[in-house]
């Protein structure tokens, strides 16, 4: 990455599962931006390749080193819709960022997920992330689902990513989610420690498995509702999708999950078109200072007005 005058150029190598892309859906996805942002820096001649400014419909190979051009914005400025002002910096320093990420923003890009990415948005935003790691994955230590709200740390630093990784191989972090379940869950606190893989049959699910990794989950009942419990989750593992795959094993799908089998009637009812999961709270070691840092998350409001609902007294399914 360079800079000067207000500019940014970032040097970005095209990886395997790019190749053959259209310039502006390949950029998109490597950068975590929106297609329409991708095409407006294009158009301005923000892309070039040795030097020489590309078309959108220019197709990606592998190999090719593409130089983007991207104006930086300066403090107080307001964001674009593109750069997805529901995204909240809770904190930075020169090592670290912390986002109250939203549902429907990715952690980083991914095959087949064309919508923006935390990291995406912050490198429209001008914050610099740790280079380590696969393109699309830079400064990405921990992740949220793309349904799932809440808190999240990103390395800004080469040291900090490292320190943070290990962190979180280690399990030394505290993640706290809250989640609303479908039906009571008996007994009200536990643990569930069932192996998690992915499935035989669906590429994009995960499942109960013995030969899969191990699953750890806390979680203690706050509060009991009509159809619903809301329940505090502690984890002790970070496996994709965790928290939904257990309950829905134990029969107490999220709300709002129909992937793990939640009614949908329900959802309907809470106007509900996702996961009702948040990551409430995010505590760590600071991966430079060594001080404990911890930082919370209120719900978003489509989660505060589905449990509103709920605790009207005149609520009926």
């Amino acid at each position: 990455m360079r800079s000067v005058a207000g500019v940014q150029s970032k040097f970005l190598p095209v990886p395997d599962a790019r190749e053959g892309d259209r310039l502006d859906a390949g950029l998109a996805k490597m950068l975590g931006i929106s297609r329409t942002a991708t095409a407006d820096i294009i158009e301005s001649g923000g892309v070039t390749l040795e030097g020489r400014p590309l078309g959108k419909s220019h197709r990606l190979s592998p190999g090719e080193v593409l130089e983007v051009t991207l104006l930086e914005k300066p403090a107080g400025v307001s964001l674009e819709a593109e750069d997805v002002p529901e995204l909240k910096v809770v904190f930075q320093d020169e090592h670290i960022v912390v986002v109250d990420k939203p549902a429907g923003v990715v952690s980083h890009p991914s095959q087949g997920f064309v919508g923006p990415s935390v990291g995406g948005v912050l490198l429209a935003r001008g914050i610099e992330l740790a280079t380590s790691g696969a393109q699309e994955r830079q400064g990405i230590v921990q992740r949220l689902d793309v349904g799932t709200s809440g808190l999240m740390v990103l390395a800004k630093g080469e040291r900090a990513y490292s320190v943070l990784k290990q962190a979180f191989r280690d399990r030394t972090p505290k993640k706290t989610y809250h989640a609303l379940v479908q039906g009571h869950p008996d007994p009200a606190s536990g643990t569930i420690d069932t192996p998690i893989a992915r499935s035989q049959k669906h590429d994009y699910k995960f499942t109960i498995s013995q030969t899969g990794k191990p699953a750890v989950t806390h979680y203690q009942v706050k509060e009991m509702l009509p159809s619903a419990a809301l329940v505090e989750v502690g984890l002790e593992t970070g496996r994709t999708h965790q928290i939904r795959v257990h309950f829905s094993h134990f029969r107490h799908p999220l709300v709002g999950d129909p992937l793990y089998g939640s009614d949908p009637k329900l959802a309907a009812k809470l106007d509900l078109d996702r996961q009702w999961l948040h990551a409430v709270k995010l505590g760590f070691t600071h991966p430079i200072s060594g001080e404990w840092v911890e930082f919370t998350s209120e719900y978003p409001s489509d989660l505060e007005i589905a449990l509103g609902r709920l605790r009207d007294v005149g609520f009926r399914l």
